[in-house]
C-alpha cells in the first residue's frame, strides 16, 4: 500500500482511495498511468458491435447456446471497457477498478464456452465412431470447467474488493490458469480426434470447414496467448511491470480478444452445419486407400 501512498498522505488505491488526478500523480494509481480513452473506447464498440452480430447470428439460427456465451463474453467486455473509460477520468477509482479487472478477465471464459460447444458438433459431423468418448461428454465435460474458471477468476475480483489483494490475485491465477489447462487439453482431443478421423473417416472436408476449422483455431490461439500475458501479469499482483505497462494490455489483451470474438462471428455454427448438424455441401465421401481403410 506505500506504493500507492503520496507524501501528503493522500491514498491512491483501495476502499480508501482518496486521491484524484488534480491532487496526485497517476504514478500513484494501481495502474501507474492513465488508461487510454481512445484505445478503451474503441475496444468498447467493438465488443458492441460483435455482441450485436452474435445476437442476430443466434436469433436467426435458433443457436441458443453459442450465442448465450458469445453475448454474455461480449457484455462482460463491454462492462470492462466502460470501467477503463471510468478509470481515464479518475484512475484511482477502487469500483470501478474492480469493475474493469473482474469484467476483463472473466470475458474471454465465456468465448472459450462458445468454442467447446462446436466440438460436439464437428464430431457428430464427421463421424462420432471416431472419437474417444460419446460426443456429449465433450460439451459437458468443458463447460462445467469453464464455469469452474469463471467463478475462481470472478472470486479473485471478490477477494480484492474485501481488501485481501494478494489472496484475490492468486485465486484470479488459479482460474486463469485453470482456463489455459482445459483449452489445452481441449486443443489435445481435437487433434486426436481428427487423427483418429483421418485415418477411418469418409465424410470430405469441405472448403467451407477447412476455413471454419482455420479461423477456430487463430481464436483459440489469441485466447490462448491472452490468458498466457494475463497470467504473466498477474503473476507479481498488482505490483508486477507487465501490469503497469499500458500497451501490453492494449496488445495482448484489448487487440487479441477483439480479434477472436469476431473470428467466433466468422465461425458460426450456422455457416458450417446445416440444421441437422451435418457439413453443409458435404454429403459426398472421400476416397480412402485398401491399406488405410483397415487400420
Amino acid at each position: 500500500m506505500s506504493n500507492h501512498v503520496t507524501p501528503t498522505g493522500l491514498v491512491g488505491f483501495g476502499k480508501q482511495a482518496n486521491c484524484t488526478l488534480d491532487l496526485c500523480s497517476a504514478e500513484y494509481s494501481v495502474f501507474h498511468y492513465v488508461p487510454s480513452l481512445a484505445a478503451n473506447s474503441v475496444f468498447l464498440a467493438l465488443f458492441v458491435a460483435s455482441g450485436l452480430i452474435h445476437l442476430y447470428q443466434g436469433v436467426r439460427s435458433k443457436q441458443w447456446f453459442y450465442m448465450s456465451a458469445a453475448v454474455l463474453g461480449c457484455v462482460t467486455e463491454v462492462i470492462g471497457y466502460a470501467g477503463r473509460i471510468e478509470l481515464h477520468k479518475n484512475p484511482f477509482d477502487f469500483t470501478d477498478f474492480l469493475i474493469q479487472i473482474v469484467c476483463l478477465t472473466i470475458g474471454p471464459a465465456f468465448f472459450s464456452a462458445s468454442i467447446y460447444f462446436t466440438l460436439t458438433k464437428i464430431v457428430n459431423a464427421l463421424g462420432p465412431e471416431h472419437s474417444r468418448f460419446n460426443a456429449k461428454w465433450y460439451y459437458w465435460g468443458f463447460i462445467p470447467c469453464d464455469v469452474l474458471s469463471i467463478v475462481l477468476q470472478a472470486a479473485g475480483g471478490g477477494l480484492s474488493s474485501g481488501g485481501k489483494g494478494n489472496n484475490g490475485v492468486d485465486v484470479s491465477l488459479a482460474g486463469l490458469a485453470f482456463q489455459v489447462f482445459t483449452l489445452c487439453v481441449f486443443v489435445i482431443l481435437v487433434a486426436d480426434y481428427m487423427l483418429r478421423w483421418k485415418r477411418n473417416g469418409t465424410t470430405a472436408l469441405t472448403i467451407r470447414f477447412k476455413l471454419f476449422a482455420t479461423l477456430l483455431s487463430l481464436a483459440i490461439i489469441f485466447i490462448l496467448a491472452r490468458s498466457a500475458y494475463r497470467i504473466d501479469e498477474l503473476s507479481d499482483g498488482y505490483n508486477g511491470s507487465i501490469f503497469h505497462d499500458q500497451t501490453s494490455f492494449i496488445v495482448l489483451e484489448g487487440v487479441l480478444i477483439s480479434i477472436a470474438t469476431f473470428l467466433l462471428n466468422l465461425t458460426h455454427p450456422s455457416y458450417t452445419f446445416d440444421e441437422q448438424g451435418q457439413l453443409i455441401g458435404g454429403h459426398f465421401h472421400k476416397e480412402i486407400s485398401p491399406s488405410r481403410s483397415s487400420v
